[in-house]
């Protein structure tokens, strides 16, 4: 592994007033932000986070300039205090990384020693990201129904938003692990796909959309909710008694106009996800088992593009008027 450069090219969000303006600029390494450990970034993701982060309407960006991508893989350049390795392959995700913290839309990328993840042995960078946070989030969301007491053959569970990033994962994995998977998406076209990732029912989002009705029928063994709002109100009352719905988005609004009566009628539980926060110990035990019983069968069918890092812009407006499909990966080295 050779020395660093002094510099990086980097896709920079600068926010004035209300605007936000994306360019790729050079940026002298020492201006990445505190961390030990350097990072030769071979490859990140788009995520819709990534997008809010993009423009001072998402509210999510929290210093600028701001170089986007909350998540990275690459390998060590300076490991610091860290005990990694020159040349270590690594991952990065979550925390501040994108929001707060210069993020993976860089060629090198500094973060500190508690955010990072080593590659675990069996998969590339590539597959990494392909996974990223949205794969992480989908994993730690199947865990979740997984330890609350969903098991194959319980009946079906309900994946909404399942062309988005943690959607489309959370489908391959339920999938995998032999859960009968409904998938939810508004999108026509992706019927064919979705099944292809192993979803034995596709459903339209119009019929699990109500959420007019305190109870519906009692229908779903679990869910994976990446998109709140009246959709995770619907799922929450058509819950079988004590199951339980996995939630970690907000792309349908972030009230949940629901009433007490699936809780305790019911005895369903709600169960948040985070994958920001998530501490280290958990978050790189959660990604040996991405590397192993919890790999999604279908991870090549998962990454539906490609991009560069001139390309990026244009993928962030696509993600946050919901055009994107699976994940979108962003080339770096």
């Amino acid at each position: 592994m050779t020395s660093a450069p002094a510099s990086t090219s980097a896709l920079v969000a600068d926010s004035s007033g209300d605007e936000t303006e994306l360019s790729l600029r050079d940026l002298p390494l020492t201006d990445l932000g505190t961390g030990d450990v350097l990072v030769a970034v071979a490859w990140s993701s788009v995520n819709y986070k990534d997008g809010l982060a993009s423009t001072k309407r998402g509210r999510v960006a929290r210093i600028s300039p701001l170089v986007l991508g909350i998540d990275l893989a690459g390998t060590v350049v300076e490991p610091g205090t860290s005990g990694l390795a020159v040349g270590q392959p690594v991952l990065a995700h979550g925390y501040d990384l994108g929001v707060a913290h210069h993020g993976g839309y860089s060629q090198y990328a500094r973060v500190p020693a508690g955010w990072v993840v080593p590659l675990p042995s069996g998969l590339t960078a590539r597959q990494a990201m392909t996974l990223g946070t949205a794969g992480f989030t989908a994993a730690l969301s199947v865990l979740a129904l997984e330890d609350h007491g969903l098991e194959p053959g319980a009946g079906p569970v309900l994946v909404t938003g399942a062309t988005g990033g943690v959607g489309s994962v959370a489908v391959s994995i339920l999938a995998a692990r032999g859960h009968q998977v409904a998938a939810v998406t508004g999108k026509a076209d992706a019927h064919d796909w979705l099944r292809a990732l192993g979803a034995t029912d596709v459903i339209d989002r119009g019929a699990v959309a109500d959420a007019s009705r305190p109870l519906n029928k009692e229908t779903w063994a679990g869910a994976v909710d990446c998109v709140g709002g009246d959709v995770l109100a619907s799922v929450v009352s058509s819950l079988r008694y004590g199951a339980a719905v996995a939630a970690s988005g907000n792309t349908a609004g972030t009230a949940l106009p629901t009433t007490v009566f699936p809780f305790i009628l019911r005895g369903v539980a709600l169960l948040g996800i985070d994958s920001v926060q998530c501490p280290i110990d958990r978050r790189r035990e959660v990604w040996q088992r991405l590397a192993t019983d919890l790999l999604p069968p279908t991870l090549d069918q998962l990454a539906s593009s490609e991009v560069a890092l001139d390309a990026v812009p244009d993928a962030l407006s696509r993600i946050l008027a919901g055009g994107s499909r699976g994940r979108v990966l962003v080339r770096i080295a």
